[in-house]
């Protein structure tokens, strides 16, 4: 069990007089709840083109709220945020949590804001998984459901490929049990779990059309300089470089898991 436990969200539109034109948005295992722009952040969100006037999710017609996972480090109570019994973080003694905890965390949420009964519930990835959870939980309170490259239960070959990016995370020294220092995690690890993940998420048609075979100018050709020498191989350092920069290895243990379970 969680005490005081915090669930971290961001909110764009207005609640209409009946209550009842909220847009529930649950991110992927890896964004923060900032999917778009706002007066009080005026940074670019991972959603930006689809959240705002006159955009696909309209913020004229919806009241939109982002959902920070459960778990995530991303201002939500997970394995990176303190113990209040203790005052340090949790690290792998914060108690595993399922898909549904995720959605259920998100409805009290809303619960806080008055929301008793939401348009849509909208989710990639594993906000696709919890979005599913969060109907087959309470199924009178949603009107409609996207769920994007989500699914019901993992399969056989996602598990794997996600039980290998774990064991990268847990194979790094700096791991050291999940009981690293906060800024002094497993960087390599999560680095490498990230790249695998990347590789994952586009289709070899995708990455032949987007980098073909070219090269990075500054490496090419040169003999013994084992450096990323492909396009392809420079965008996932990049890639993996920001990610393990920004996240927090057990947390992407936890919710790794729990899109298995």
């Amino acid at each position: 069990v969680v005490e005081q436990a915090v669930v971290a969200y961001e909110c764009w539109g207005r609640p209409n007089a009946a209550r009842d034109n909220t847009v529930v948005l649950f991110t992927g295992l890896s964004p923060p709840a900032h999917a778009a722009s706002s007066p009080d952040d005026p940074t670019p969100g991972w959603w930006e083109s689809m959240i705002g006037e006159g955009k696909p999710i309209d913020t004229r017609r919806f009241f939109v709220v982002c959902i920070n996972s459960l778990g995530s480090p991303f201002g939500s109570s997970g394995p990176a945020s303190a113990d209040p019994r203790s005052g340090r973080p949790y690290g792998i003694t914060f108690p595993e949590i399922a898909v549904e905890d995720i959605a259920l965390a998100g409805r009290e949420a809303l619960r806080t804001l008055g929301i008793t009964r939401v348009a849509a519930v909208i989710g990639p990835s594993l906000g696709g998984m919890t979005v599913l959870a969060y109907c087959a939980l309470f199924p009178d309170e949603v009107d409609h459901l996207v769920t994007i490259s989500g699914a019901a239960r993992a399969t056989p070959f996602a598990i794997a490929l996600r039980s290998l990016q774990r064991e990268m995370v847990r194979s790094d020294p700096a791991w050291r049990g999940g009981n690293y220092e906060p800024g002094r995690g497993p960087r390599l690890g999560l680095r490498l779990a990230r790249k695998l993940g990347t590789i994952t998420y586009r289709s070899a048609a995708e990455w032949n059309q987007r980098f073909g075979r070219r090269r990075v100018p500054e490496t090419a050709g040169l003999a013994g300089d084992f450096r990323p020498q492909f396009e392809v191989e420079a965008y996932l350092e990049h890639q993996a470089l920001r990610f393990a920069d920004l996240f927090d290895a057990n947390a992407y243990l936890y919710l790794s898991r729990a899109m298995d379970q």
